[in-house]
């Protein structure tokens, strides 16, 4: 049982397990004048109250495996997955991808995790909204990405014992729900999945409870997140940049937007498989001490609707 208050008790969703990450805090880049260091980050998620963290941009969190495994271990802190980045569709930049996919394995591995989550580029960038390259993929481009997903797959599960669960993203090219759905018909579930992120998928018009009941088998790995929609009626109308968006508070804590956490949670819970559901709100830039209560209260909240993050998922 989870108790949040002396009137509220709740049972505990057995298949789901809650942790947050440094996006919460504000934290999109391995260094930048607006993010806190990554120590108050980790005090601050004790504070907060969760026990599972995912590592954030590469670099944010100390590379070398023994001091990280020191940092969280001395807090009573777990990781539940690792985050990379890279492009997929790129054939060029195969080689210097693997390399880098293969570190951020190795120290995901090295701290006892088996998930890392793979974020596609976007297309504008993210602080000045300028178009980089082009918002959709050619035929050969989708065909490129899938492949090359299941090869990425099969390395770091053979080679690491880590599951590769693909996030789709706003303003990359797996953004709405024909190009999710497109990945997962691209890519082999042996290998490539899913980090459902609840947020992304309704940034991009989605609908997170369709992909959770007719993709079951390839829901890997969870970031609950939700976003205003009045400000999405703006994204849509002026055609903002997710950088914008976020500054204009587009993510918000729950309940207050869409998708609703506790339909996602029941959802999820009927799933014949374990997973790491990590929150996610972005907050960059933000004032320092803005992160803390809001992670307490998103805790407390999704408490209310059976999440805890007491235990370790098996997974399939």
């Amino acid at each position: 049982m989870t108790t949040t208050n002396d009137a509220t008790v709740r049972t505990v969703v057995g298949n789901l397990c809650l942790g947050s990450a440094p996006d919460s805090w504000g934290v999109w880049f391995p260094e930048d004048e607006h993010q806190v260091p990554y120590t108050r980050f980790l005090d601050e998620l004790v504070e907060a109250g969760y026990r599972w963290l995912e590592l954030g941009p590469p670099g944010y969190l100390p590379l070398d495996p023994q001091r990280l495994a020191d940092e969280v271990g001395s807090r009573g802190l777990q990781v539940s997955g690792g985050t990379t980045f890279g492009a997929l569709h790129r054939p060029e930049a195969w080689d210097a991808m693997v390399a880098e996919v293969r570190k951020v394995a190795e120290l995901t591995a090295a701290v006892g995790a088996h998930h890392l989550v793979f974020i596609p580029p976007m297309y504008r960038d993210e602080k000045t909204g300028e178009f980089t390259e082009s918002p959709e993929l050619t035929a050969e481009q989708w065909r490129r990405l899938g492949g090359a997903a299941d090869e990425l797959g099969k390395i770091l599960l053979e080679d690491y014992d880590v599951r590769l669960c693909l996030h789709p993203h706003a303003d990359s090219h797996i953004q709405t729900q024909p190009e999710i759905e497109r990945f997962l018909n691209e890519s082999d579930s042996r290998y490539a999945n899913l980090c459902l992120d609840t947020g992304h998928v309704a940034y991009g018009g989605g609908d997170n409870l369709d992909l959770i009941r007719r993709y079951a088998e390839r829901m890997g790995y969870v970031h609950i997140k939700q976003m205003d929609p009045e400000v999405l009626d703006q994204v849509s109308a002026e055609q903002l940049s997710f950088g914008e968006a976020v500054k204009r508070g587009v993510c918000v804590e729950p309940p207050a937007g869409v998708p609703n956490p506790a339909d996602i949670v029941q959802e999820l819970s009927t799933l014949d498989a374990e997973l790491f559901v990590i929150v996610e709100q972005d907050l960059y830039p933000c004032s320092p001490e803005v992160p803390l209560p809001i992670a307490v209260r998103t805790r407390e909240y999704l408490a209310e609707c059976g999440l805890s993050g007491v235990r370790r998922p098996r997974g399939r």
